[in-house]
This record gives C-alpha cells, sequence and structure tokens, in this order.
C-alpha cells in the first residue's frame, strides 16, 4: 500500500470532519526584481528556484522538506503529485500538450508545502484535517514569515502583495473547504445555496480544483476576493459562510430522514455492497459510491467506520497511486480490475460493519 504519512489533512481527526474532510490555505508570492510568469525565461526561473531552495534550507517549517524538481522526475511521480493535488495538472505536464515547465518544483513537508514557479514564483500552502482555517493559515503564514526574512516580495503599499493574475492581488490569499454536500444534492437545494455564495465573494469547485466537476458530492468551497479586506477577515468571512453551508446540509439530513429513508438506506447500502464486492472500478465511481458510504456512516445508517479510510481512497484510487501499489504502468489495461482488489482489501483491513 501507498504510504500515507504525509496525507495528514486526511485522517479525519479536525474538527467538523464529518462534513469538512480538509482545509487547505494558500498565499501567493513573488520575488522582487524578477520577471513575472508569461514574461521571464528559463534562466530568470532557475535563478527565482535557486534563491528559494535556498532560503528553505534554512527555515524551521521546510528545513527537513523533500524536493520535487518536475522537470526532472518521471510523468508517473508528476501524475502521483497531482493525484495528492500538491501541485496543479497543468504545473505536473498533464495536459494535452504534456509540457513540463523549466525549473518548476515542490517543496513538501508535513501538512506544508511550498510551489516554486507555478503561476507566481512561490505558492505557500497549509494543509489541515476536518473544517480548520486558523490551524491552516498559522503553518502558512510562519512559512510566509521565515522566507520573508530571507528574500524581498513583490509589495505595493497600496495594492499590497503583487501577483501574476490581478485577482490574486492584495493578501494573495485563498482560503478553501472540502466539503461533503450529498443531502442538498439529492432535496435540489445545492443550486440556490451555490448562488448564494457567488452573491457574497465565494466561490466552489470540484474536487480537483478549477474546472473539475464535482464528484461525489465534493465542493470545494473558497474565497474569491483577495483585495481590500485583511487575512483575518477574508477568513472570518468564508467560515461563517462555510458554517452556514453545514446548517444547511445537516437540515436536508434530516429531510432525507423524515420523508425518504428506505431510499436513503437503499442508496448507502449499494454503495457499500459495490465498495465490498466490485471487481472492476474506475475512479469517478469509486468517488461517486464512497459518497454514498460516507452519507450512511454520518447519518448512522451504517455501524460505526473510519472516516480516515473513505478519505485516503480519494487519493490511493487515482490512477497512479494504483499502478505505484502494484507495480504496473499507468496505462496497463488491469487498473480498473487493480483498483477494485485495492478497494476491497481496504474494506476488509478495518472489518465489515
Amino acid at each position: 500500500m501507498i504510504p500515507d504519512g504525509d496525507m495528514p489533512w486526511l485522517d479525519a481527526t479536525g474538527p467538523d470532519s464529518a462534513l469538512v474532510l480538509s482545509t487547505r490555505v494558500r498565499l501567493a508570492r513573488n520575488l522582487k526584481g524578477h520577471p513575472y510568469w508569461g514574461r521571464n525565461s528559463p534562466e530568470d526561473r532557475e535563478m527565482i528556484a535557486a534563491e528559494l531552495a535556498d532560503a528553505a534550507r534554512t527555515m524551521p517549517s521546510l528545513g527537513n522538506a523533500t524536493m520535487y524538481r518536475l522537470d526532472a522526475v518521471s510523468l508517473a511521480t508528476r501524475r502521483w503529485l497531482a493525484e495528492r493535488q500538491l501541485v496543479s495538472r497543468d504545473l505536473a505536464g498533464l495536459d494535452p500538450s504534456g509540457h513540463v515547465r523549466s525549473a518548476a518544483a515542490l517543496l513538501l513537508g508535513r501538512g506544508a508545502g511550498a510551489v516554486i514557479n507555478e503561476e507566481d514564483h512561490l505558492r505557500l500552502q497549509g494543509l489541515r484535517s476536518g473544517f480548520a482555517l486558523d490551524a491552516a493559515y498559522d503553518v502558512t503564514e510562519r512559512m510566509d514569515r521565515e522566507f520573508g526574512v530571507r528574500v524581498s516580495f513583490a509589495f505595493h503599499p497600496s495594492f499590497g502583495y503583487l501577483t501574476a493574475c490581478p485577482t490574486n492581488v492584495g493578501t494573495g490569499l485563498r482560503a478553501s473547504v472540502l466539503i461533503h454536500l450529498p443531502a442538498l444534492v439529492l432535496t435540489t437545494e445545492i443550486t440556490k445555496v451555490l448562488a448564494s455564495l457567488a452573491q457574497v465573494g465565494l466561490t466552489y469547485r470540484g474536487l480537483f480544483g478549477e474546472g473539475s466537476e464535482a464528484l461525489g458530492h465534493l465542493f470545494q468551497l473558497s474565497n474569491q476576493v483577495t483585495l481590500g479586506k485583511t487575512e483575518a477577515e477574508l477568513l472570518e468571512h468564508l467560515g461563517r459562510m462555510v458554517r452556514q453551508v453545514m446548517d444547511y446540509e445537516h437540515r436536508a439530513r434530516e429531510v432525507l430522514r423524515q420523508t425518504a429513508a428506505v431510499a436513503l438506506e437503499d442508496r448507502v447500502w449499494r454503495a457499500m455492497a459495490t465498495l465490498q464486492h466490485a471487481r472492476l472500478l474506475s475512479f469517478e465511481e469509486v468517488v461517486n459510491v464512497l459518497s454514498g458510504v460516507r452519507l450512511g456512516v454520518t447519518t448512522r445508517v451504517l455501524p460505526d467506520y473510519p472516516l480516515a479510510t473513505l478519505n485516503r481512497l480519494l487519493v490511493l484510487a487515482q490512477t497512479a497511486h494504483v499502478a505505484q501499489s502494484f507495480g504496473v504502468r499507468c496505462d496497463a489495461e488491469s487498473i480498473p480490475e487493480l483498483r477494485a482488489t485495492m478497494v476491497r482489501r481496504m474494506f476488509e483491513e478495518v472489518g465489515r460493519p
């Protein structure tokens, strides 16, 4: 099995982890005096990567981090990192062009990391289990302070931190929570809820970020605005709105229990049977049936079952992880069969309800 020591944000130990799987806080920064993405050369990017990597080596928060040069590792490793959402698919060269940006790199610590030479020179990110905006911000802000005394960031006294994309100017902060909202989907209330979030400056994406669909009733809710507000104000606003969404989801689950209890149980037990007995599984099918099992656990249709196992499968059942676990190529025809085998084994390890 793939080691998951660098996925503590999926261990289901954080606050409200029955609904919120994980919290991510990202800060975008650029180095003063260096050209931005779109205008910088391969030589510029090498200088940026060297300066940031040298600074990180003496930082307490990243001193023991592992560095991956994306232009120097295999396609399988790049897919593995993208599947853990540690780098974007574009940066990993997984788009149709297959091009990997020169000097692109990832510094990976436990629950924290830094991406170099993406859209911005530096993107710091902290990840925490459950609904933990303050904790995720604290680890990210610590990296920001430690970098800030070692390098000079591009900063304007009126506009704040300067970024490659104008939508990130200001604090450069993007905070998001990965939340499970099956009852709002099943009661057809989700469209109204998401529309109301857009009216108050929030946005939503699917499991894999921008441009992805909401597989398994999983949504990433995040702030849109970064300019004109402090970090504390942005986090407070997102936190307040997420709590409202959580309240809506709890109410929708109560509606399902009162008006469609048998249909709810049928959905849950069919999902459990698929994960326990299927011999061929696509990743999309795994995510969708995991949603049913997770709903069953959190509504007590199913006996208590470790949410951490369900969370980890969202990563481990992806193609590069299955391939690495079984020692085959990512394009092997046996991947759906091996994925189903992995899922059955994980469920057998923790016992059947």
